[in-house]
C-alpha cells in the first residue's frame, strides 16, 4: 500500500473512531457533566467544552475567533495533507494520517458544536492535569512518530529505516 494511502485511512478512521466516542460520551453528557466516570485509577469519563485550541489554551467565547481557529485548523490541515501526498514511508505517513485525522475530528466538533467535545480526564496524587479526547490523543502520537522517523538512523536506497549496526559488528 502506498503509503499516502495508509496515512489517508489512518486519518479516516480516527475522524470516525473519534466522532463515534463523542456521540457516545454526548449521550451521557448531563450525567457525566454533574458526575465524572472513573475509567482507572489516574483517568476520568466527564465532560468538558474546548473553546480554545490545544489544553483550552486561547480559548474564546467569541464567534470571530472561533472561525479564525477552524480557519487556522482546516489551514493546516491542508498544509499536512500536501506534505502526506509526498510521504514516501510508512511511518511518517501514518503519523500525518493520525494528525490530521485528529485535527479533523476536532474541527468537525468546532463546526457542530461551537466548541471541541473533550472527556478524558488524566490526573494523579490529587491533581487534574488536563482534559482531551481521542482525537487530541490521535495528533500527540502522531507527532511522536514524525520525531520518531526523524531520528538519526540509516535508510535503506529504497526509502525504508534500517538502523545501523553496533560498532564493531559486521
Amino acid at each position: 500500500m502506498k503509503p499516502p494511502v495508509l496515512g489517508g485511512i489512518v486519518a479516516l478512521v480516527v475522524v470516525i473512531v473519534d466522532q463515534i466516542a463523542k456521540i457516545a460520551v454526548l449521550s451521557r453528557s448531563d450525567q457525566l457533566a454533574a458526575d465524572p466516570a472513573p475509567l482507572t485509577p489516574f483517568l476520568d469519563l466527564t465532560l468538558r467544552w474546548n473553546r480554545g485550541i490545544s489544553f483550552s489554551l486561547f480559548a474564546r467565547d467569541s464567534a470571530s475567533a472561533e472561525i479564525a481557529l477552524l480557519a487556522l485548523t482546516l489551514a493546516a490541515t491542508a498544509l499536512l495533507g500536501w506534505w502526506l501526498s509526498r510521504c514516501r514511508s510508512g511511518l511518517p505517513a501514518a503519523g500525518l494520517g493520525l494528525i490530521i485525522g485528529g485535527a479533523l475530528g476536532n474541527a468537525i466538533d468546532r463546526i457542530v458544536h461551537g466548541a471541541v467535545v473533550d472527556y478524558l480526564d488524566l490526573h494523579a496524587f490529587g491533581r487534574h492535569f488536563f482534559v482531551f479526547n481521542l482525537a487530541d490523543a490521535a495528533i500527540n502520537i502522531g507527532v511522536v512518530l514524525l520525531i520518531i522517523d526523524l531520528l538519526p538512523i540509516a535508510r535503506a536506497p529504497d526509502g525504508r529505516s534500517q538502523r545501523n549496526p553496533p560498532h564493531g559488528a559486521s
